[in-house]
């Protein structure tokens, strides 16, 4: 099929970019020096543009400079944040003008639409997951990220890839010193995003866009693809199928996603994965986790930190995390981009969140699907 001639084509050219492999001089990326701060325009001023452009904003060598939104009360919260930064209602205005990278923090639903027009015009760019919540949209971000200016890095927000943490377990499954992985399992389960209050009719389904399966692509795509996004990179590729169950048990008054589900996925080589998740509100229980069950041990690795057990007779070695790695993510970002080690997340980025289409399309027709049809829907 020509998709996937095309995609496959990508994934060959992509490998250096992908793997952080590829390092240009600082001024071919920056035209200047790399002792010069970069400047950031902020596309989506919501609850988490505002945060994860506060962790851009701590950067010595950043600037928020320009600020994007549809609604006035958006750009009041980041104008009282950013003093002096231009004030846009049109992302493709601020994408006219001279900042030197963006962060997409849109709806998901809105992500290919702004990722395609930031790559066309010549910008870092720091998008939010998932890359889009159908897969047309997922094909579409793909075939952008193929027509990337090479001298810029795309980062999508997958921040476990670059947590410090999440590397030395991750180093430590890819080492074979604990055996192949033989079964997996992985969960999120917790709570979900406020609902937000007090705004027109009209502007519900962006305002609360989480919560509608067409703005969001429902938990699995937007959440719950952090945890496939983990498993895919442990495991060096996507899943061939996937089967599930879900339904709304508690969040019932708002919206039409999922509130708990269970999936199951299967490797080529029959490893499989079992995942949960649920979103039931301050009830207590959270487990937001993946397990990588292997020949001679495992390794359970989340936010928090990681544990491993090379010998069932000895204490497994444990390491707490104690800050948000999504700050690892930014700032490997920042500097790659004024240092020229460029990369292209493109491809994974595509491939995580289509592995969560795909288990959500399971969900939703109670039939096995598979990769090969996913791709082609």
């Amino acid at each position: 099929m020509n998709e996937h001639s095309s995609r496959r084509d990508f994934v060959k050219a992509s490998t250096a970019a992908a793997s952080g492999l590829l390092i240009l001089k600082p001024e071919t990326v920056r035209g200047s020096q790399a002792n010069s701060a970069l400047t950031l325009g902020l596309i989506g001023c919501g609850g988490r543009g505002m945060y994860v452009s506060g962790i851009f904003a701590k950067h010595e060598y950043l600037r928020v400079s320009a600020i994007c939104d549809i609604y006035d009360d958006r750009l009041a919260e980041a104008r009282s944040k950013y003093s002096g930064a231009k004030e846009y209602k049109n992302y493709l205005d601020l994408l006219a003008s001279d900042v030197d990278a963006v962060l997409i923090a849109t709806p998901a639903f809105l992500h290919p639409e702004h990722f395609e027009a930031a790559v066309k015009a010549r910008k870092h760019i720091f998008c939010e997951k998932p890359v889009g919540v159908d897969p047309k949209g997922v094909r579409r971000f793909l075939e952008a990220g193929k027509k990337a200016d090479p001298t810029k890095r795309i980062t999508v927000d997958y921040q476990q890839r670059y947590g410090k943490d999440y590397r030395r377990a991750y180093e430590v499954v890819k080492s074979g010193e604990l055996g192949a992985i033989k079964m997996i399992r992985a969960s999120w389960l917790g709570n979900g995003p406020r609902v937000r209050s007090g705004h027109p009719a009209s502007e519900e389904k962006i305002r609360n866009w989480f919560f509608y399966r067409d703005t969001s692509g429902d938990i699995l795509v937007e959440q719950d693809c952090h945890n496939i996004d983990v498993v895919n990179w442990f495991m060096g590729t996507h899943p061939v199928k996937a089967n599930g169950y879900g339904s709304r048990m508690i969040r019932t008054d708002i919206g039409d996603i999922l509130d708990n589900l269970s999936a199951s996925f299967q490797f080529a080589n029959n490893v499989v994965f079992s995942y949960s998740a649920h979103q039931f509100g301050p009830n207590g229980y959270a487990d937001v986790s993946e397990t990588f069950i292997c020949e001679k041990g495992w390794v359970n690795v989340s936010r928090k930190g990681y544990t491993i057990s090379r010998d069932p007779k000895q204490p497994p070695e444990k390491i707490q995390t104690t800050y948000d790695i999504t700050m690892d993510a930014v700032n490997e970002f920042i500097d790659g981009a004024r240092n020229g080690k460029i990369e292209n997340a493109t491809v994974h980025a595509a491939e995580s969140t289509m592995t969560a289409i795909m288990a959500r399309e399971a969900i939703y027709s109670g039939k096995e699907m598979t990769w090969d049809r996913i791709w082609k829907a």
